[in-house]
């Protein structure tokens, strides 16, 4: 799932209790530091439990993209990350879509960082939903807001309510040959699993998680290079549309807080203290 600070049991219940989209709480410490650190690139831990050496930045525009709210300083992430982004804008953009709204990547070196759940080590990025915008002044990207395609705790989608470009989008992400995952709320994959595709086969990349109701999460493997990086678990095998898929229903209605200690993260990898320290 999205990363190994919670368990298969606890993720449930964390799940129903917690801000959609799963954030936990930011460290300053790695909030404030502004520029990555020197050297190649080194993921360090997991999604949700890692850091970034070497992180670089996306350019705040390119061909088919553009970076909104550029003053979060979260367009950082592995070379990896950013030439897979680079090269799906110009996909997107030979398929006549406009230009992608790339929302957060990560910190200049990762860590800890609010409103998300993972984000941590370079290999995570948001891209918004919303398709019906030229190319914006770097300020006009400050204030925008997203097209929400469903409530983060609904079941139901309006019919046309996810267009074809939008599909068309979510299906460009998933076929970069880079992207292991694409996370997005379960009542759009049902959609996206009702349409009519040739091959189906890259529907086995976009997997459910609530909250992702107005964006994709793309997410690329441990790239060549980073011992200190911790895969993923494999995804299921088949498209993901059968009762993996239904499974996430009955879970969708938020149930209250019930009191309790809060979670409290993991310590980040050893490795990471050296990161955050570094010149």
């Amino acid at each position: 799932m999205i990363g190994t600070r919670i368990g298969a049991a606890l993720a449930a219940a964390w799940l129903l209790a917690a801000a959609p989209a799963g954030a936990v709480e930011e460290d300053p410490a790695w909030a404030q530091v502004r520029l990555g650190t020197q050297g190649p690139a080194q993921v360090i831990g997991t999604y949700s439990n890692g850091c970034i050496a070497g992180a670089v930045q996306l350019p705040p525009e390119g061909p088919g993209y553009q970076i909104i709210r550029l003053s979060r300083n979260r367009n950082w992430g592995h070379p990896t990350l950013v030439a897979t982004l680079e090269d799906l804008g110009r996909r997107a953009q030979a398929a006549g879509l406009p230009p992608l709204l790339i929302a957060d990547m990560g910190q200049p070196r990762g860590g800890p960082i609010t409103d998300h759940a993972a984000h941590e080590n370079g290999l995570d990025a948001d891209i918004w939903l919303r398709l019906d915008l030229p190319l914006l002044a770097r300020e006009q990207r400050e204030t925008l807001k997203p097209d929400y395609i469903t409530g983060a705790w609904t079941d139901y989608i309006p019919r046309g309510a996810l267009s074809p470009q939008q599909a068309q989008l979510i299906r460009l992400a998933a076929t970069e040959p880079r992207v292991e995952r694409i996370f997005i709320h379960p009542a759009i994959k049902r959609e996206l699993c009702a349409m009519s595709w040739n091959d189906r086969s890259w529907l086995n990349r976009v997997r459910p998680w609530t909250g992702h109701n107005e964006h994709i999460h793309i997410r690329i493997g441990c790239p060549s290079g980073s011992p200190e990086c911790r895969e993923q678990d494999p995804a299921p095998p088949g498209d993901g549309c059968g009762s993996d898929l239904m499974s996430w229903f009955p879970m969708l209605a938020p149930v209250p807080r019930k009191g309790g200690k809060p979670y409290v993260p993991p310590p980040l990898p050893a490795a990471c203290t050296a990161v955050l320290q570094a010149p």
